[in-house]
Parts: C-alpha cells; sequence; structure tokens
C-alpha cells in the first residue's frame, strides 16, 4: 500500500510542477484614454501572479565612489537612468518589468527639455509602466533628478 501509494505521490509531483511554471507573471494596461501615450506612461498597471517585486530606492547622478554630480540636467539624466538599469540588472530582474516609476527634479523648467532622453530609454526597453513627476525643493547634496522604480518578474 505504502509502495502504491507513494508511486501515486511521485507521479503527481511532475504535474504540479508543470502547472507551478505554467504560471506566469501577467501584467496588463489600463488605459481609459489614449493622450498618456505621448508622454510615454500608462494610467495603471495590473500584475499577476509575480514571481517577484523588486522596490528600487531613488536612483540618481552618483559615481560609483560615492561622489554626487555637479554635471548638467541631461548628463544627470543619463547617468540616473544607468543606476538604476545597474541596479535592476544586478538584482536579476529586467527594466521591461518596471511597473512603476517616481521622477523627482529640482527644476521642472530644466528636467522638460530632457524629457525624450528618458522617452527614448522607455521605448527600447518596451517599458509600460505607471509614472508620477514631482519637482521638489531639493535633492541630496548637488543632484538634480532621482528615478524611483518598482519591478517584478
Amino acid at each position: 500500500m505504502a509502495t502504491i501509494l507513494a508511486s501515486a505521490f511521485l507521479t503527481m509531483v511532475p504535474a504540479w510542477v508543470q502547472t507551478k511554471q505554467a504560471e506566469q507573471m501577467e501584467k496588463r494596461i489600463i488605459n481609459p484614454w489614449q493622450w498618456q501615450d505621448q508622454r510615454s506612461y500608462v494610467q495603471a498597471v495590473d500584475v499577476q501572479q509575480p514571481a517577484g517585486t523588486l522596490y528600487v530606492s531613488g536612483q540618481a547622478a552618483v559615481q560609483a565612489d560615492g561622489q554626487s554630480s555637479t554635471d548638467d540636467m541631461k548628463t544627470q539624466l543619463l547617468l540616473a537612468i544607468q543606476n538604476l538599469e545597474q541596479v535592476i540588472g544586478e538584482a536579476g530582474y529586467e527594466c521591461r518589468n518596471i511597473v512603476r516609476l517616481t521622477i523627482y527634479t529640482t527644476s521642472h523648467e530644466e528636467f522638460w527639455p530632457n524629457f525624450p532622453i528618458l522617452q527614448t530609454w522607455i521605448a527600447q526597453h518596451g517599458i509600460k509602466q505607471a509614472t508620477t513627476l514631482l519637482e521638489v525643493n531639493r535633492l541630496f547634496e548637488t543632484l538634480k533628478v532621482e528615478l524611483e522604480a518598482t519591478v517584478v518578474k
């Protein structure tokens, strides 16, 4: 009897494993309107069955040695994007699975002319994310822009 139960259990395990493997993360984009498409974001992202969620601290133009950039907005935005990519990649996630992006800037006047840089990066990775842009009084030291993300897999 024990042999029969053990044999039945062993034949059931592969089916259970296959079922678990078939359950993959699904992302559903919610856009009641179309105007946000020109601004490179979506109104909401519904994530079903994620295998993990990564909450990334604000990434800014900080060099590998910890030195904050004193460069212009464009240069700082490019380094912030590079730092965000590095953290996401080292965690084993992919930029295309960013579902939430919060952008902090000390000057929307300086940021907007550089917005196409962010839009190009978003398009290159096929990112469909909910986004909030905030102008803040100050960021750490000499920083002008910071990117905070939530990524799923």
